[in-house]
């Protein structure tokens, strides 16, 4: 559907606050979900690239992307950290959600600037402020590369399948990075559970600059309350720019802006990196993931809010620590909450243990496919019980869950690396292959602030939690606490450590084993004290569990594409993906849930107190911002945790809105999508528009935003 030629004229009226209310009122829709009658269905997946549902795009919505569309949805729609973004410049300006980079902005604080509290513009690119620890990922390339690395595992299990697994992935990866490390990165991706592997080239931004965040009230309007719910009013959005050689990057293909926003039954694609999804697995790995969900991960969950929680009443700099950390915490228990709400649904199990008897019976009844398949699924079940003895101390020690301060990351990371760089690339941990490590050494050093009374606080608790879960008299825990308690220890590892300051860590780091040696932080002791153990814990979780699931899931898939081919779309994997759907809401408690909000129901919901308070400019500036301009919007698309950032597009291939949330239903996505309740919440680009204009007096932002190009200065 092309949009209307009257409203796509008046875009740049934009920069007239008549114009604006007079073409909002005319072209941006503001619905109930009982008044969209479209013809465009909720469509399930989140396809790759070389596989879309071609037939069905074309038979059921008229459209076929061609070669130039599907060419520019992969170059400008990026990966920064674990979200989404795309390039909407041909000046490298790189748009995301705010909390996309909340880690930057924190950073990046000051008591004299307080980014993240009170917002960031740079008005000329040389005021662009550098996130050090963040890169941005643009994919090049990708090539099918199952039939290398099924032959180099080929007859193998275990810890034998998941080491030649390993070691091919890693050659491959090197083989295309080669020596380009600094501005490439190159990946195998599984997908299919092993059923395919694709080696995948990207372009590497490391040089990446913040051009403006809003403040984190109208970002993060609603707080916790409102996450994962809907109406919303969060402004959750940020703009970065990409630098290469000291100057803004200088690129052909981007998004532009289709000020408009969505139209009802229009045909809307959100290209972006979902996470991870789990709607392949098992019946016996999903009632493992229910298991963990109600006796780990959610107490854990909520022993470390309520220590956010005492924090938070703290006087600064730990208030401000707490309540961010509580911030992610209980958004993680908000997820954690809804997974396993959809894990209890009678329906995802009746359709699971359907799907489960039916490829059973296809392959017992070809003989051929049965001796090369065997019986996967009791082989995954085995699995499980391994996973029950194991994954509790894989947790505490193996990934270091014990010890939650950054500074047991950094000494882990300091300890092994000596060892791992002199190994071969495919021998090594995979955290130090070659295409890892730059991503690695800039974490190293990147400045990292902390205050030493918030993580003392956290290291004593779950230090505390190590002891109570696995008891006094385990090993590690004799060895870890002797004759002292968490308190004492946590006060004096955090007070003698340097491991916060980023000169000692490039210090040791470039100093390798000598340096190590020589170090007498506590923080390095404790990683060595520990280290056989964990390094054997983990390798028998690998050898027990996961290359026992990733082989029998090979031969899963080989069942599964005999049966149906490449009919289906992989499970998320954190890799480029596309998925399609409509302007709709739904029906919550007998009531029709709107598709949009505006200014004017923000301007209702402010108390005045957090997190309901708009911040200075909003109630002063931006008192001046019609009340019906568009603010939030839900679609039917299915989307997942990784998906935050993600552009929304059209046909045409402009951008129409800001992928930042899902609601409620959505936290099930991980395993199942409810086409009827499922939704996508995104950032309205009217509001990103006029808040650039009242708000911030971003003009020339503003012009780059809605031209693509930035001005001459």
């Amino acid at each position: 559907m092309d949009a209307d030629p009257a409203c796509v004229s008046s875009g740049p009226r934009w920069l007239a606050k008549a114009a604006l209310r007079a073409w909002t009122l005319a072209c941006v829709p503001v619905l109930v979900a009982g008044q969209l009658m479209s013809d465009a269905q909720a469509a399930e997946g989140m396809w790759t690239l070389d596989n879309l549902p071609l037939a069905a795009l074309k038979s059921q919505q008229g459209f076929e992307p061609n070669a130039a569309w599907l060419s520019q949805v992969q170059r400008a729609a990026v990966r920064v950290g674990g979200c989404s973004a795309s390039i909407v410049s041909a000046q490298g300006l790189v748009m995301t959600n705010h909390h996309c980079v909340t880690r930057c902005l924190a950073e990046l604080s000051t008591r004299d600037r307080p980014v993240k509290a009170a917002g960031f513009l740079a008005r000329k690119p040389q005021e662009e402020l550098t996130c050090s620890g963040l890169e941005v990922l643009q994919l090049l390339s990708e090539r099918d590369v199952t039939a290398q690395v099924q032959a180099a595992t080929l007859g193998m299990t275990g810890s034998a399948f998941q080491k030649a697994e390993d070691a091919a992935r890693a050659q491959l990866a090197r083989g295309c990075q080669q020596d380009q490390a600094a501005t490439k990165r190159c990946e195998v991706t599984v997908l299919y559970r092993g059923g395919q592997y694709v080696l995948q080239q990207y372009e590497r931004y490391s040089d990446v600059r913040l051009v403006w965040a809003p403040e984190e009230a109208i970002a993060a309007f609603g707080g916790d309350p409102d996450n994962f719910n809907f109406p919303r009013w969060c402004l959750d959005v940020a703009m970065l720019r990409l630098w290469r050689d000291g100057q803004p990057l200088k690129t052909p293909v981007y998004f532009r802006v289709e000020p408009q926003g969505p139209k009802p039954g229009e045909l809307l694609f959100v290209p972006g990196h979902p996470g991870q999804t789990q709607r392949s697995l098992t019946v016996a790995q999903l009632e493992r993931v229910r298991e963990r969900l109600a006796t780990q991960s959610i107490p854990a969950a909520s022993e470390s809010r309520g220590l956010m929680h005492l924090l938070s009443q703290r006087p600064d700099p730990t208030r401000t620590w707490a309540v961010q950390a509580m911030g992610n915490i209980e958004n993680g228990l908000k997820v954690y909450k809804g997974e396993l709400q959809a894990l209890f649904t009678p329906a995802l199990w009746t359709m699971k243990q359907a799907q489960e008897r039916s490829l059973k019976a296809y392959v017992q009844a070809n003989p051929a496919l049965r001796t090369r398949v065997g019986d996967p699924w009791a082989d995954i079940e085995r699995a499980q019980q391994a996973r029950r003895e194991l994954e509790l101390e894989v947790g505490l020690i193996a990934e270091g869950g014990a010890f939650a301060v950054p500074h047991f990351q950094y000494a882990r990371t300091l300890v092994r690396g000596p060892v791992e760089r002199t190994k071969p690339d495919g021998q090594r941990l995979r955290e130090f292959s070659d295409s890892g490590l730059p991503v690695l050494e800039r974490r190293l050093r990147a400045p990292t602030p902390i205050d030493p009374l918030f993580e003392r606080e956290r290291l004593q608790w779950s230090l505390t939690r190590l002891r109570s879960l696995l008891g006094p008299d385990h090993p590690v825990v004799r060895q870890v606490l002797g004759v002292h308690s968490p308190a004492q220890l946590a006060q004096a590892w955090i007070q003698d450590s340097r491991l916060h300051e980023a000169a000692e860590r490039v210090r040791l780091w470039d100093g390798g084993a000598a340096a190590m040696q020589g170090s007498s932080d506590p923080f390095v002791a404790l990683v060595l004290a520990i280290e056989p153990y964990a390094r054997a814990l983990r390798e028998r979780f690998e050898a027990q569990v996961l290359a026992v699931e990733r082989e029998a899931a090979q031969r899963l898939a080989l069942a599964q594409f005999d049966r149906d081919g490449r009919s289906r779309y992989p499970d998320a994997s954190g890799t480029l993906r596309l998925s399609y759907g409509v302007l709709k809401g739904w029906q919550e408690a007998g009531a029709l849930v709107p598709t949009h909000t505006t200014v004017a129901g923000l301007r209702a919901r402010h108390t005045g107190a957090a997190p309901f308070a708009m911040p200075e400019r909003w109630q002063n500036a931006g008192a001046t911002v019609g009340a019906e301009v568009p603010f939030n919007f839900v679609t039917d698309h299915d989307v997942i945790g990784g998906n935050s950032g993600s552009p929304m597009i059209n046909r045409q291939g402009r951008w129409v809105g800001l992928v930042f949330d899902g609601n409620q239903h959505s936290l099930g996505g991980s395993f199942f999508y409810d086409g009827q309740l499922n939704r996508a919440v995104s950032v309205h680009p009217a509001v990103i528009l006029e808040s650039l204009r009242s708000v911030y007096a971003a003009q020339d932002l503003l012009q780059e935003v809605l031209t693509g190009q930035a001005p001459s200065r």
